[in-house]
């Protein structure tokens, strides 16, 4: 998911995804335990996503309390 899709995105919706993207982040890391994931860079790929999801709810919560400041 591109980063501009990840803005377009609802709080809500981009709290789901990083629960989704958590529990395959788990599921990598037990792959990589047992040998069985051949493609390693999914697990950065998707700390990655995590790290930018985190950022956009975080800037959409700064966002919406500026507008209740000047709004009040």
């Amino acid at each position: 998911m591109k980063l501009s899709e990840m803005r377009e995105k609802s709080i809500d919706e981009l709290e789901n995804a990083i629960i989704d993207w958590k529990k395959d982040l788990f599921n990598y890391k037990l792959q990589l335990s047992t040998h069985k994931l051949e493609n390693t860079a999914l697990i950065s790929k998707t700390k990655r996503f995590i790290a930018q999801a985190k950022t956009v709810i975080k800037e959409k919560a700064a966002a919406n309390s500026q507008a209740e400041v000047q709004n009040a």
